[in-house]
Formats: C-alpha cells, sequence, structure tokens
C-alpha cells in the first residue's frame, strides 16, 4: 500500500492513495499508524481524499483504531470522506462513535482540543 505521510509538530497526516478502503488498506493503514507512533507522533490524521468505496465488513476496525488510540491517550481523525463512504460509514451509525471531519483544518482543530483537554484532565 502506498501512503502519503506528512508530519507536523502535534499530529501527521496520513494519506492513502488507494481508491477502496478494505481490509488490506485497513491493515496497511494501522500498521503505518503504529510506525507513526514510535517515531514519536502521538495524533494521527487519515485523510481519506481518494477513497470513492468501502467494504462495509471493515467499519468495526475504524471503530477499534479510534477506541486504540483514545485508550492510549492518542487521537485519530478521519477528513476528508466521500459521500459514499460516509454512508456506509453512517448505516450503523458509526459516524458517532469515530472523529470524522469534513476538512484537515478542523481535523486539525479537533487534535487541538483533544490535546488540550489531555492536558487539563492530567493536571487535576
Amino acid at each position: 500500500m502506498e501512503f502519503k505521510i506528512d508530519t507536523k509538530d502535534t499530529f501527521t497526516v496520513i494519506t492513502p492513495v488507494s481508491q477502496k478502503i478494505n481490509a488490506i488498506l485497513t491493515g496497511a493503514l494501522q500498521q503505518k499508524c503504529m510506525e507513526t507512533r514510535q517515531s514519536g507522533s502521538n495524533n494521527i490524521i487519515i485523510d481519506l481524499q481518494h477513497c470513492n468505496e468501502i467494504d462495509k465488513t471493515i467499519v468495526p476496525e475504524l471503530v477499534k483504531m479510534h477506541e486504540d488510540s483514545y485508550g492510549e491517550e492518542k487521537s485519530v481523525v478521519f477528513t476528508r470522506v466521500s459521500e459514499k463512504v460516509m454512508a456506509v460509514i453512517k448505516e450503523d451509525e458509526t459516524d458517532l462513535l469515530i472523529n470524522i471531519a469534513p476538512r484537515i483544518d478542523e481535523a486539525i482543530d479537533i487534535i487541538s482540543m483533544e490535546i488540550l483537554e489531555r492536558d487539563l484532565f492530567n493536571e487535576e
């Protein structure tokens, strides 16, 4: 699988270069997230701008990716999700369980707010 990676100070944007989100892409994406976190970037934005299809059976894997991140006090936000992919994600109300932002700047805002929230909770 091919990915475009853009690393910033507080987050990394991972953009899969694939038209379909399937088990192979999801596995490779999970591996890329793990590698990114091992290199020190805890907050990840997954830019799905190239993905126009999704295998419905892997939607739970997106939820797992989200839950695993939050369990480790890290963030993951999906952005630029096509209407077709979003329709599949909304079928089981999965859109209510994961962070989805329409644009990159909104995904960055979510990451920033979550960093601030974690900092505030850790002070108490």
